[in-house]
């Protein structure tokens, strides 16, 4: 058993190469795979890094209806592209629906959470500190 983002135990999964010169993946084929883990059923959430460089990060997430990931923040910038569904973040500012197809810029340290309101699928791209 491995540890999922969320420090849960999952079945290990292939290994893959998360980084290169080029790397080329079938995002709805991923996401499809996301959701017939175990983690899916049983947490209604599960993601899977598809980039790991050291100043970057690209993590395809799958939310079921209703899962939230809680309030935080990161060191870095982010970007949050909904797939599929329709997602809810709490900003300091207010709520943004996100619908399939959108993109969210978001600054370092910007304080949100995230609610899919239907069953959804985001790719969320993220500098990463080489500390």
């Amino acid at each position: 058993m491995t540890k999922n983002v969320a420090g849960k135990s999952r079945p290990p999964r292939e290994p893959h190469a998360v980084a290169g010169t080029s790397l080329t993946f079938d995002l709805a084929a991923e996401a499809e795979t996301l959701r017939r883990e175990p983690t899916w059923q049983a947490h209604g959430h599960n993601a899977k890094t598809l980039v790991k460089h050291p100043d970057f990060r690209v993590v395809l997430i799958a939310l079921r209806a209703g899962a939230r990931m809680q309030e935080h923040s990161t060191d870095q910038c982010v970007t949050i592209h909904v797939l599929a569904g329709c997602l809810r973040l709490r900003l300091p500012s207010g709520a943004v629906e996100l619908r399939t197809g959108m993109l969210l810029a978001l600054e370092q340290t910007v304080v949100h959470d995230v609610e899919a309101l239907v069953d959804s699928v985001l790719l969320l791209s993220l500098g990463w500190s080489k500390r």
